[in-house]
């Protein structure tokens, strides 16, 4: 490549568009495509989605409105937009054996390693800058999930996939274990696609990911009302997790991948290759009691890099003490509950007691159990000592 800086008026532009291809490759991205801003098509159910309040608290989301489908007010100039995909599903992540133990902790499979803002967001500047070696009297700005703008929908319409029916993006080649990343760019680059409507959905009539999702969080398709959503209230939300939805999380202390493992397209998926999202500190085969026992500086020392650490120690405990209330009753489950009350703050101390109610009411129910079946027992041993049928 020379270093000649070339003026937009006389660029190549579908030269420059490979070289970029190129380039993405070379980067390690799975997938680029390039797409116009025209994200109108989108505003109405934004606007509607906001309305009926499905973002909860992310305040964030409401106050900035009707900019997250118009690029061009977030970064001025913008005319086109660079969208990456990233893939991120660990080797050996024993999704369906963690769920099954409910002793586990499950954690999201994009969670268990680094975390992948600035390992992306690094790329997608190296990629900027290389457009910039290139041509002169150009501006980009890299987003990572940091930022007002509609990620999904420019991804499909630069080609990516589609937006499927649980609202994340699908790939036929590699179904929806992937990041998204944006480089928003002032030159009017070719786009990748010629379609002018929406990309082809290829979900059918498949409405799996309605079905399994635990807390009917999907409420129709393509709509998620992020106030039943188990990663909204594990992640997002540092409030008390409402009461009802507390026995639906099972076992699952950060996210949720159920709408994901349901999905036939992700067959599909690929595994990554990127070291940097691979377990960390066996958190894909650890026990909730292990995790709970974590002081406050072993989550910061233990989790440091890792997008977990976000949501802050009490949170992350808050989220222990459910799932230790959801397990099979335990003696040690009990104690580690107990001894945790005395120095837990208000947030933590009233879901620990959730948990201990709930585990008190495990251990009467399999008593209960108990004396019934001995009661049984005894009265099969009276039958047969009189000669009488077993049914009697």
């Amino acid at each position: 490549m020379t270093n000649k800086l070339i003026n937009k008026s006389t660029i190549n532009y579908p030269d420059l568009v490979q070289k970029i291809k190129c380039w993405g490759k070379e980067l390690g991205f799975s997938g680029l495509g390039i797409t116009d801003i025209d994200l109108s098509a989108h505003e109405q159910a934004l606007a509607k989605w906001l309305a009926n309040g499905y973002h909860g608290n992310m305040d964030y989301m409401a106050r900035h409105g009707l900019m997250r489908a118009r690029p061009a007010e977030l970064e001025p100039g913008t005319v086109r937009v660079i969208s990456v995909r990233l893939d991120y599903l660990p080797t050996n992540a024993k999704c369906a054996h963690v769920l099954k133990s409910k002793d586990h902790a499950y954690i999201s499979r994009y969670a268990l390693g680094r975390d992948y803002h600035k390992l992306m967001r690094k790329r997608l500047q190296q990629l900027g800058k290389k457009i910039t070696h290139y041509c002169e009297d150009y501006n980009f700005r890299p987003f990572v999930d940091s930022a007002p703008i509609l990620e999904r929908p420019l991804a499909a319409k630069a080609g990516l996939g589609w937006v499927g029916k649980h609202s994340l993006l699908l790939n036929k080649e590699a179904g929806s274990w992937f990041f998204l990343g944006e480089l928003l760019i002032d030159i009017p680059l070719p786009v990748t696609t010629t379609q002018t409507t929406q990309p082809d959905n290829d979900c059918g009539s498949c409405v799996a990911c309605l079905k399994i999702c635990p807390t009917k969080a999907i409420v129709e398709p393509y709509v998620v009302d992020a106030r039943r959503c188990i990663s909204y209230f594990t992640i997002e939300s540092p409030d008390p997790i409402p009461l009802a939805l507390r026995p639906l999380m099972g076992n699952r202390i950060y996210g949720c991948d159920d709408c994901q493992l349901i999905c036939p397209w992700n067959k599909y998926a690929k595994l990554s290759q990127e070291d940097d999202f691979q377990a960390r500190h066996q958190l894909d085969q650890v026990s909730l009691l292990s995790l709970f026992s974590w002081q406050e500086q072993d989550f910061l020392h233990k989790l440091q890099g890792s997008p977990i650490r976000r949501i802050g120690f009490h949170s992350w405990q808050r989220n222990i003490a459910v799932a230790l209330g959801n397990a099979p009753y335990g003696e040690e489950i009990v104690t580690a509950l107990q001894e945790k009350l005395s120095s837990a703050n208000a947030l933590v101390a009233e879901h620990i007691n959730w948990a201990l109610a709930q585990q008190a009411s495990k251990k009467a129910s399999s008593e209960d159990n108990q004396d019934a079946n001995s009661r049984l027992n005894a009265r099969l041993i009276r039958a047969i000592e009189k000669g009488l049928p077993r049914e009697a």
